[in-house]
């Protein structure tokens, strides 16, 4: 099998599967689960969500900055993130309630049954039940979010990129109404972690609305690009000095990163000129 995958305004790139593993429509999307020269890898509508080879570099882009910026970690909500990775690494960090909200129940039975990261088959049946600290809710984010009357200390989006110029249902999770849904979430010294977009020059439109958002919506909005994968984070905050924040904090962390150390953090958190501007 080939997976052609958008990469920008006329730009494809193609994977080649190997072994498919998983080959199905959902109710919300087509995915695929299949080896590629990057391991086990997981596809959403022809794009590439995570891969076994760098999953562990951009779940922890996404989280550990958060981590390292709220006042505490106890509560955190996941939307999106079929895997479960980010969760798990939650739970190591020191929460102990992770509310988990997917949409795509199928997915997320799906991944758990044949990635080897993220959720096994028998840890997403124990959150599903809720007799974890992790709790699986099959539900949309948006109502989720609306309905919710809890306080968290970390609010974690995790989606695919948004989309110009379509209607994917998504893409409404990305708005600034979200994003205030998002931030009246927080418990005190809490933080807003989001997946903002790829920083590459050609296909970086959808990541300059995004960090335009967090500007207007947070006091202290901080950036964090993977050096070591293409994608982008944003952490809405009120923190003062986050970075130096960041810092003094790692030492302490009780989840020990691999893939983000001090100077990481460091080279990390400038924002690209485009969005500087």
């Amino acid at each position: 099998m080939k997976i052609e995958e958008p990469a920008g305004a006329g730009l494809t790139r193609v994977w080649h599967v190997s072994d498919v593993l998983a080959d199905t429509r959902t109710g919300y999307q087509h995915l695929v689960i299949g080896k590629t020269a990057q391991g086990i890898s997981l596809f959403c509508d022809d794009e590439r969500q995570s891969t076994e080879l760098s999953q562990l570099v951009y779940h922890e882009a996404l989280l550990v900055p958060a981590l390292l910026l709220a006042a505490r970690v106890d509560r955190v909500l996941v939307i999106g993130s079929s895997e479960g990775v980010v969760c798990q690494i939650a739970v190591a960090a020191g929460a102990s309630v992770v509310d988990h909200v997917d949409i795509d129940s199928q997915a997320v039975r799906l991944c758990a049954e044949h990635l080897p990261y993220g959720y096994s088959a028998a840890e997403l049946a124990e959150a599903e039940r809720g007799d974890g600290r992790i709790r699986v809710h099959y539900a949309d984010g948006w109502q989720f979010a609306r309905d919710c009357a809890d306080e968290y200390d970390i609010v974690l989006v995790d989606l695919p990129d948004e989309q110009d110029g379509t209607d994917a249902q998504h893409n409404r999770l990305y708005g600034k109404e979200f994003l205030s849904l998002c931030q009246g979430l927080l418990a005190p010294g809490g933080v807003v972690a989001y997946q903002g977009g790829c920083p590459t020059l050609w296909r970086n439109p959808t990541l300059v609305k995004c960090w335009r958002r967090f500007t207007e919506t947070f006091g202290s909005p901080v950036y964090f690009g993977s050096d070591e994968h293409e994608w982008a984070f944003f952490f809405g905050t009120e923190v003062d000095s986050p970075e130096e924040t960041m810092a003094a904090r790692l030492a302490t962390l009780p989840y020990r990163p691999e893939t983000i150390d001090a100077l990481t953090l460091r080279g990390a958190t400038v924002p690209p000129i485009s969005l500087r501007r």
